[in-house]
């Protein structure tokens, strides 16, 4: 993860030397980094949206060709290809984030791993709002705050990414997840550095927003393919 943390680490501390205040530029840096990562994330939602639509016909042909598995790899391809979507559409753009994600992790986990500047080494120890030293664990508020938000994004996410069909064989394991990972969030930022949580936090409430709007976005794409559907259903009454 050196190869992503170290250009954050620069950037971190340009963010430092221009503010001077490092609970800021920790935030600052996580608003850059999450609207950087917009486009990519708004195109893996599209992606997963666009196959909930067809996800139908997926499972049709899972199912009429399950003991084929060949011609049913064709036959999805060819779906895939008539509705002008892929089927990898979603996980290059999820490995991207992910890759920057674990690389801010990284630097934010162990700072001076990555940081040079001498000055740095006294402003991880800064303090921030009621937190004494960002380079200590926050034992309540901070992870109580980032378990909470988590929940919440990952609530909203589930609302946004799930696809009928699909989302019934994997029910059991999304419930799971969306109370285990808060936990693992809430565990991980009693343990690290308060600047990581600092930067989940505020990761998590952009995310909340982004979700908003794609939600939004779902809504009126379904409202739009709703009405686009009745009135080909009246216009092949009429005929």
């Amino acid at each position: 993860m050196g190869l992503i943390a170290k250009p954050l680490s620069f950037l971190l501390t340009w963010l430092y030397d221009v503010i001077g205040d490092y609970g800021i530029a920790i935030v600052i840096l996580t608003v850059v980094v999450k609207l950087c990562l917009y486009p990519v994330y708004a195109k893996q939602t599209k992606s997963t949206m666009r196959m909930s639509e067809f996800q139908p016909k997926i499972q049709e042909i899972q199912q009429k060709y399950a003991k084929d598995k060949a011609l049913m790899n064709e036959k999805l391809n060819e779906l895939y290809k008539s509705e002008g979507a892929s089927m990898y559409g979603g996980c290059l753009p999820m490995i991207v984030q992910m890759v920057v994600i674990m690389g801010l992790f990284a630097l934010l986990r162990n700072p001076m791993q990555y940081i040079t500047s001498s000055d740095m080494i006294f402003a991880t120890h800064e303090s921030f709002l009621w937190i004494k030293d960002l380079a200590q664990p926050d034992k309540w508020i901070l992870p109580i705050a980032a378990a909470v938000a988590t929940f919440i994004s990952f609530s909203m996410s589930q609302s946004t990414m799930n696809t009928g069909g699909a989302a019934q064989q994997t029910a059991f394991m999304t419930k799971i997840m969306k109370y285990f990972f808060p936990i693992m969030i809430l565990w991980m930022a009693r343990s690290y550095p308060a600047g990581l949580a600092v930067y989940w936090f505020g990761s998590q409430v952009i995310q909340i927003f982004y979700n908003m709007r794609f939600n939004s976005w779902r809504k009126k794409q379904r409202e739009e393919r709703e009405a686009r559907e009745a009135k080909n259903r009246k216009r092949r009454a009429k005929a």
